[in-house]
């Protein structure tokens, strides 16, 4: 199962980098190997009786390595069209419930959004067809060869199938929100369509073996519960997250440098941090900017510091000692707004910025404490 995913700091084990993509596996694989192995072992042996019960085990982690090869084979194809229309991808990891392929921008039309998300299962798709023709016109019947021949194309069958539902985080989620997309040209709007629907899909996954068990008078096996909790928690919370992530970006148009700057002041290094603050005071500033004895900003007074500086100790704390020096990323032009403004603090994560006219001269100082309260209890 596939989908675009927030950034990870420890993806797991990196295998190579086909298409110049770096592949990761994560250590969640190798429980979801063990339990592919133990749970599809006696289906192997029945079908191979010739087979001791040790080998229908290694048949079974071949088979976990295989499919995981056609999950690979599933993101590479999201990636490599992704990167057609110049999208950076991040890397891929594969992991407890499939994988995932990290696509560090969103397309920008609907139409590029579509094609990305069905490459993955017209691949699966398409492995599933060739399999079943291996099966039925080339692999002779009945050895372990034919077995894991149709037992794959199946499972690329299944993958593919089930990855076209239309609910996020599946990619049958990101084509109905490209459609939604097109149809009332809101990306939001399609993202919360799709996002919905992947709850409703939820819901399905987790009701469906006990319908089923009422429906023949049997109880559903407990692997088949596993799995169906296993996959509905995973929709489940995709489609949360993909809900969050369409507030928070419906409030990025009302991040504006200018509406969020602080008024700021300026004074030398060595200026006690109480008399700095005093000066703020009276003159109804948020922020303290060092600068040199030409007038030059140098530096910004971290407000944590100062925050964390007890009373009695500002008459003999200098601001130069608690400011963080003016590296050229952090001074951003004062008419920023949007996703532009996003994307400068991205690259340079720091506690505030400085904010100049087109001109050079100071407006003001941004503090992304005041930028993170726009998205507040999004």
């Amino acid at each position: 199962m596939s989908a675009q995913s927030p950034r990870q700091d420890t993806p797991g084990l990196r295998m190579g980098r086909p298409f110049g993509i770096p592949v990761y596996v994560s250590p969640t694989w190798f429980i979801v190997a063990a339990f592919i192995t133990i749970t599809f072992a006696p289906a192997f042996q029945s079908r191979l009786p010739d087979i001791s019960a040790v080998a229908s085990y290694g048949v079974a982690f071949a088979f976990a390595v295989l499919l995981y090869l056609s999950v690979l084979l599933h993101e590479l194809a999201h990636c490599v069209v992704a990167k057609m229309y110049g999208l950076p991808v991040r890397r891929i990891t594969l992991y407890l419930l499939g994988g995932v392929s990290e696509i560090e921008r969103e397309p920008e039309t609907p139409g590029r959004e579509f094609m990305v998300a069905f490459a993955g299962p017209a691949l699966s798709l398409g492995l599933g067809g060739i399999g079943f023709v291996l099966d039925v016109m080339v692999v002779p019947p009945g050895g372990v060869l034919s077995v894991l021949t149709w037992q794959l194309w199946v499972a690329n069958l299944v993958v593919g199938v089930f990855n076209l539902l239309p609910g996020l985080p599946l990619d049958g989620g990101r084509m109905l929100r490209a459609g939604v997309w097109k149809a009332t040209r809101n990306p939001g709007s399609g993202t919360i369509a799709a996002a919905w629907t992947g709850r409703g899909l939820a819901i399905v996954l987790v009701a469906v073996p006990f319908v089923l068990g009422l429906m023949t008078g049997q109880s559903p096996g407990w692997e088949y519960i596993i799995w169906s909790v296993l996959l509905a928690s995973f929709i489940w919370f995709g489609a949360t997250q993909s809900l969050r992530v369409a507030r928070v970006r419906a409030r990025i148009p009302q991040v504006n440098a200018r509406a969020l700057a602080r008024r700021a002041i300026a004074v030398t290094a060595e200026t006690p941090l109480a008399e700095a603050l005093r000066r703020a005071a009276d003159a109804q500033a948020g922020a303290l900017v060092v600068v040199d004895h030409e007038g030059r900003p140098v530096a910004i007074v971290n407000e944590v510091a100062v925050e964390s500086t007890p009373e009695q100790r500002r008459p003999w704390v200098t601001v130069g000692s608690l400011a963080r020096s003016l590296e050229p990323s952090l001074v951003l032009a004062a008419d920023l707004s949007g996703e532009s403004l996003i994307d400068a603090m991205r690259d340079a994560p720091a506690g505030e910025y400085l904010l100049v006219e087109r001109g050079g001269e100071i407006f003001g100082v941004l503090a992304t404490s005041d930028v993170n309260k726009v998205f507040a209890g999004v």
